[in-house]
C-alpha cells in the first residue's frame, strides 16, 4: 500500500464517518475561532486607532496644563496655573518654528442644543477655536465653511457643528446651514457641519460645537477657562526639535524658574499612537494564551475521538497488516485523517474567527476601522491545526501501528 493510496483510504474512511468527522471538527473549529478572532478584533481595533491618530496628523503635538497633583522634593503640590488666553497667544506669537498652531478651549463638556422643540442629549461638547482648529485636529468641512476673521475678531455669534450633532437636530430633513441653534442661553448661526469623523473617541468628536475663541471666552463670563494648544509642524523627522522648542517658549511664557519642572504637559501624537500599540501587544499575547487553551481541550477531545477510532477499528488493522500493510503506513493513514480533521475543522474556524473578529473591532470602534485580513494569523492557525493533528494523532497512530495482527483478527 503505498502513500497515495494510504490518502484515499484515510479519505474514504473520513468520509464514511461523517457526523463524527462533523463533530470532530466543530471541536477544531470553535478552538480556531477563538484564537483567531480575538487576534483579529485585536487587530481591527488597532487599525482604527491608526486612524484616528492618523486623522490627527503623527507631526502634532498639544501643550495642556497639568490636571492632576505631583510629588515635588517629597511633598505633594496642588495642580499648576491653568494655561490662560494670554499664555496662548503669547506662545502663539512667540514660537518661531514655523508650524500651524491651534489655541482652543472646551466651555462646556456636557452642553445641550436646541432647534426649535428638539433637542440633544445633554452631550455636547462646547468648544472655542480659532481659524486653524479643523486643520489641526483633522477635520473636514462637509458643508459651509470654516470661520473667518470677522467670526473671530468681532466674536460672532456663529457655530460649526458635528456631524452627530447635525443629525440630531435636523434628522436629514432640513439643511442646517444658516439655521439659528440655542445653546447655553445664546442663539448661534450654523455656518458649517463637519464630516463623520468617529474613531476612538466614542464619537465624541462628532458631538462637537465649535464657536470662535473669543466668543467662547465671553460666554464663559468671570468662569476660568483652561485653553490648550496644539501645533502642527511641517514635518515629523522635526518634531523632536519642534518639541524641544515649545518646551522651552512655554517655560519663558509661564515664567518656570530654571531647574523647576514644567508647569505644563506637552502630549505628542506619535507617542500616544506607540503606547495604543504597546497595550494591543499585550492583548494579543493575551488572546493567543485564551486561544491556545481552547485548542488543547480541543486537542484532548480529538485526542480521545482518534483512541475510539483506533478500538473501532482494531479488526480492519488486522486484516490490514495481515495483507501486508506495515506499521508505518497503519500510523501514516491514521495521522492522515487526524490532519484532515484538523484542517477542515481549522478552514472554517478560520473563516469564522475573520468574520467574528472584525465585528467585534467594528462595534468597538463604531464602524471607523476598515475590514482586517490577517494572513499571518490566518497562517498560523492554520499551522496550528496540522500541529494539532499531530499532536492528538501520533498516539492513536502508534497504538494502532503495534497492534498484533492475530489478536487484531480475533477482536469482536
Amino acid at each position: 500500500m503505498n502513500l497515495i493510496e494510504n490518502i484515499r483510504e484515510g479519505l474514504r474512511s473520513i468520509a464514511g464517518n461523517r457526523l463524527r468527522t462533523i463533530l470532530t471538527s466543530l471541536i477544531i473549529a470553535i478552538g480556531i475561532t477563538s484564537l483567531v478572532g480575538i487576534l483579529t478584533a485585536i487587530d481591527g481595533i488597532q487599525d482604527s486607532v491608526n486612524n484616528s491618530f492618523a486623522g490627527l496628523g503623527a507631526n502634532t503635538f498639544s501643550i495642556v496644563a497639568r490636571q492632576d497633583a505631583f510629588r515635588r522634593g517629597g511633598r505633594i503640590q496642588k495642580q499648576d496655573a491653568p494655561i490662560d488666553y494670554f499664555d496662548a497667544i503669547q506662545f502663539k506669537r512667540r514660537f518661531p518654528y514655523g508650524a500651524t498652531i491651534s489655541v482652543s478651549t472646551v466651555v462646556l463638556g456636557a452642553a445641550q442644543a436646541k432647534f426649535g422643540s428638539r433637542k440633544t442629549n445633554p452631550n455636547v461638547q462646547l468648544t472655542g477655536g480659532d481659524d486653524t482648529y479643523l486643520a489641526v485636529k483633522g477635520y473636514t468641512i462637509k458643508n459651509g465653511r470654516n470661520f473667518s476673521q470677522s467670526d473671530l475678531n468681532y466674536a460672532l455669534n456663529v457655530a460649526i457643528i458635528g456631524s452627530e450633532l447635525a443629525n440630531t437636530l435636523f434628522e436629514k430633513k432640513l439643511n442646517p446651514l444658516n439655521q439659528l441653534i440655542r445653546v447655553s442661553g445664546r442663539q448661534y448661526k450654523i455656518i458649517g457641519v463637519l464630516d463623520k469623523k468617529g474613531g476612538f473617541s466614542g464619537g465624541g468628536d462628532d458631538r462637537i460645537l465649535l464657536i470662535p475663541l473669543n466668543n467662547a471666552r465671553a460666554l464663559a463670563g468671570t468662569r476660568q477657562l483652561t485653553f490648550d494648544i496644539t501645533a502642527s509642524v511641517p514635518s515629523v523627522s522635526n518634531q523632536d526639535e519642534a518639541v524641544g522648542e515649545a518646551r522651552g517658549t512655554m517655560r519663558l511664557v509661564r515664567r518656570d524658574q530654571l531647574g523647576q519642572p514644567d508647569s505644563f504637559e506637552i502630549d505628542r501624537a506619535d507617542e500616544l499612537a506607540k503606547q495604543t500599540e504597546s497595550i494591543t501587544g499585550y492583548l494579543r499575547i493575551g488572546g493567543f494564551g485564551i486561544g491556545f487553551i481552547t485548542l488543547l481541550g480541543a486537542a484532548i477531545a480529538l485526542l480521545n475521538i482518534m483512541l475510539v477510532s483506533v478500538t473501532e477499528r482494531t479488526r480492519e488493522i488486522g486484516i490490514r497488516k495481515s495483507l501486508g500493510a506495515t506499521p508505518q503506513r497503519i500510523r501514516e493513514q491514521f495521522l492522515i485523517e487526524a490532519i484532515v480533521i484538523c484542517l477542515l475543522g481549522g478552514l472554517g474556524g478560520v473563516l469564522l474567527g475573520l468574520g467574528i473578529g472584525n465585528l467585534i473591532a467594528m462595534l468597538v470602534s463604531q464602524g471607523k476601522g476598515g475590514f482586517v485580513v490577517p494572513w499571518g494569523w490566518m497562517g498560523l492557525g492554520l499551522v496550528v491545526c496540522v500541529s494539532v493533528g499531530l499532536f492528538a494523532g501520533i498516539y492513536p497512530a502508534v497504538r494502532a501501528s503495534k497492534l498484533d495482527p492475530i489478536d487484531a483478527l480475533r477482536y469482536e
